[in-house]
C-alpha cells in the first residue's frame, strides 16, 4: 500500500545508457495531481489518499460537488496508504516523486484484441493439417461425456480478449523529467497511446 500518480502512455522509444547499451522505455505524461480527499479509518473504514487529475470544464453535478473549492479534475482515483498524515488536500504531487531506480508497479487497461480464437487468445497447439484431417484450429474435447455431463466452468475457450485491468509488476524508473512531466520506465505498459495508468511504487 503506496502512493502513486495518475498519468497517460504517451508511446514508447528506446534511450541509451553511459555504457551504451540500449533500454527499451514507455514514455508516461504525469501532470501535476492533486490531493482532493484523504480517507480515514475513523469516518470511513479504510486509510486511503484520493488524487485527481486532468483539468476539465465538464463535470456532473455530484463530481463538481466532491471538488468544491478544487480544481476540476477528470480523472480521480484513490492509493489505499497505512497512513495519510503526511498530506493534506490541495497538495500536489509531480513526477519528482519517483527517482531514477526506483521500482514502480503499473496499472491500465490492456488493448482490446476482440473475439479470439482459442489458439491466440490461450495458445493452444493447432491440429494436424495433413492426412485427411479436418481439425486444424478446432478446440478439441472440451470434456467427457455421461460424467460430468457438462462443461467445466472456467475451461479456456474462444472469446473476448484483452480490455482487461492489468497490472505489470516491478518495472524500473529509467528517467524522470520534472520540467515537461514525463516519467520514463524501462518495458511496456498496458494500454495503447493515451491509455490512463496509475503509476505506484512497488
Amino acid at each position: 500500500m503506496s502512493i502513486g500518480l495518475i498519468g497517460r502512455k504517451v508511446g514508447m522509444t528506446q534511450v541509451f545508457q553511459g555504457d551504451g547499451t540500449m533500454i527499451p522505455v514507455s514514455v508516461v505524461a504525469i501532470e501535476p495531481n492533486t490531493v482532493t480527499r484523504l480517507r480515514t479509518v475513523e469516518r470511513d473504514g479504510y486509510t486511503a489518499v484520493q488524487l485527481g487529475a486532468e483539468p476539465t470544464k465538464k463535470l456532473t453535478k455530484p463530481k463538481a460537488g466532491q471538488l468544491k473549492g478544487l480544481p476540476q479534475l477528470a480523472s480521480i482515483r484513490e492509493f489505499r496508504m497505512d497512513s495519510v498524515d503526511e498530506y493534506e488536500v490541495g497538495q500536489e504531487l509531480g513526477v519528482d516523486l519517483f527517482a531514477a531506480g526506483e521500482l514502480v508497479d503499473v496499472v491500465g487497461v490492456s488493448k482490446g484484441k476482440g473475439f479470439a480464437g482459442h489458439i491466440k487468445r490461450h495458445h493452444f497447439k493447432r491440429g494436424p493439417k495433413t492426412h485427411g484431417s479436418d481439425h486444424h484450429r478446432e478446440p478439441g474435447s472440451i470434456g467427457p461425456g455421461t460424467t460430468p455431463g457438462r462443461v467445466y466452468k472456467g475451461l479456456r475457450m474462444a472469446g473476448h480478449m484483452g480490455d482487461q485491468r492489468t497490472t505489470v509488476k516491478k518495472l524500473t524508473v529509467v528517467r524522470t523529467d520534472a520540467e515537461r512531466n514525463l516519467l520514463l520506465v524501462k518495458g511496456a505498459v498496458p494500454g495503447g497511446r493515451g491509455a490512463l495508468l496509475l503509476v505506484k511504487k512497488a
